[in-house]
């Protein structure tokens, strides 16, 4: 590997669909700025006060830089009683652990790392466990890259291009000026060019990255405001740089260090990062950018931003798994670790014995423990009317309160997924506001966690069983034998 390490600024160009999923509305964890207090309802979270007080708490330190390689586990009751007695089942109890998580990546903003990883993820890649979690540390720990670069920025005064009769070969001039000074540069084919994908005209006030011939258009100078009539009405006013032409400004880009090892440990490193295809690095290769990065910090050139890492579904980690994450919290570069469970006591995965919440006593004696709890009848009308309108779906204050009633009865999800099938049923009957017999009719039509496990119950003998037998000579719900001729 060179000597000189390599980096990459995070691109924020590409974005996903702008698809509607189950944490869409979550904006934050809506809470004060100043004091930490949650509010009732804010940012699409309702309720889980002290929750979100506690998610904030650590969020600030994470920001101020003062919390890392600590570990946080949201554990919250999975499961509450059916209310019919004769149905051996529980409901799923919506305690909204990763939604509290969503709102801290949404709250962090974009320069602290944010990694979202599912334990059942950690089985399934085409790499050893151990890689699989140093690669997600280390996504987790962000460096924040001070760069000093020659600019210069002014006021386009002229623009003279010269072309050859065969168009191959451009040469030119630009006048530039500032408040204080006025210079003529010389300008060859790719600054031309460059010129003319940029628009850049007379009037315009432009910056010039000398390293690497970037031109970025500022605005347009006040001394052309009078010609707003023959511009768009978003063109921006800004007024003509002051001082010398050429000045030094510090840039400052934030990579994480999975980046950095990923661009450094093949040739080709910086197109793996888009194809995702990253292999296993070698420990040689990251224990030398850990040096390159503590020298950078010594300099002053660097600054570490310790993220967060939120592993969903703890209890589906193995005992190796927990083993290697209780080492790396105690290494020097360690984000802060979120888990989320909903386990009382289980097995541990790869031992025999059981443990609180499915992790290992020496592990748990790590953790910080912030517990959630059920919604009542009120947050949930709330929440369902803030998914309403994350989706645009109008509903009526009855269809709402029936809503309510099946989200406290067959689970809160089950009542989220109803307003999208509601929505389309009113659609199909010319309506312009769901209504109640929309919300009954998708009820009929989609069963519930608690008519599905009735219906099994009823016609089991009919359902092919766990050793792929099923039973021919059954009635057909009229007492009367079925021909199977």
């Amino acid at each position: 590997m060179a000597t000189t390490i390599q980096t990459v600024p995070q691109s924020k160009e590409l974005r996903g669909m702008n698809l509607i999923a189950a944490h869409s509305h979550i904006r934050g964890l809506g809470v004060d700025t100043d004091t930490l207090e949650p509010r009732a309802a804010s940012q699409g979270l309702v309720g889980q006060e002290k929750a979100r007080k506690a998610a904030a708490i650590v969020l600030e330190m994470v920001k101020q830089g003062k919390i890392a390689g600590r570990a946080l586990l949201i554990a919250g009751p999975p499961r509450r009683v059916s209310p019919n007695p004769f149905l051996l089942i529980d409901f799923p109890n919506l305690s909204r652990k990763t939604a509290i998580a969503m709102g801290m990546a949404q709250s962090l903003g974009p320069d602290v790392p944010f990694t979202m990883l599912a334990s059942s993820e950690i089985f399934s890649l085409e790499m050893s466990k151990t890689e699989a979690l140093t690669q997600s540390f280390r996504k987790s720990i962000g460096v924040r890259i001070k760069e000093e670069s020659e600019m210069i920025e002014g006021e386009v005064v002229e623009i003279q291009i010269d072309r050859s009769v065969t168009g191959a070969n451009k040469q030119g001039k630009l006048t530039i000026k500032t408040t204080d000074m006025e210079t003529i540069y010389d300008m060859g084919t790719k600054m031309i060019d460059a010129m003319t994908k940029e628009r850049v005209q007379a009037g315009d006030v432009i910056s010039i990255d000398k390293s690497s011939g970037k031109i970025s258009k500022l605005g347009r100078s006040w001394g052309r405001s009078r010609e707003y009539d023959a511009m768009g009405a978003d063109t921006k006013f800004i007024q003509c740089p002051e001082g010398e032409l050429q000045k030094r400004k510090e840039v400052v880009h934030t990579v994480s260090l999975h980046e950095i090892d990923v661009i450094n440990s093949r040739t080709q490193g910086f197109l793996a990062l888009f194809s995702g295809d990253t292999g296993e690095i070698r420990s040689e290769v990251r224990e030398q950018i850990d040096q390159k990065v503590a020298e950078w910090k010594e300099e002053g050139k660097a600054e570490i931003v310790p993220g967060v890492l939120f592993i969903d579904e703890v209890h589906m980690l193995d005992i190796e798994c927990f083993s290697f994450i209780n080492r790396a919290l105690e290494d020097k570069l360690a984000p802060i670790v979120i888990m989320a469970s909903n386990r009382g006591n289980s097995r541990i995965r790869g031992t025999t014995y059981k443990s609180p919440h499915g992790l290992p006593l020496d592990f748990l004696d790590r953790v910080v423990i912030v517990s959630t709890h059920s919604y009542d009848k009120e947050e949930i009308q709330q929440i369902l009317s803030i998914r309403a309108q994350e989706e645009e779906v109008d509903v009526s204050p009855d269809a709402l309160a029936l809503l309510t009633k099946i989200g406290q009865e067959a689970g809160l999800r089950y009542a989220s997924n109803l307003i999208t099938t509601s929505q389309l049923i009113m659609a199909k009957r010319r309506a312009k506001q769901v209504g109640i017999e929309d919300v009954q009719r998708s009820f009929q039509l989609f069963y519930d966690q608690t008519r599905s496990v009735k219906f099994v119950q009823d016609y089991e003998k009919r359902l092919i069983g766990e050793h792929g037998a099923v039973e021919m000579n059954i009635t057909n719900g009229h007492g009367e034998a079925m021909e199977l001729s």
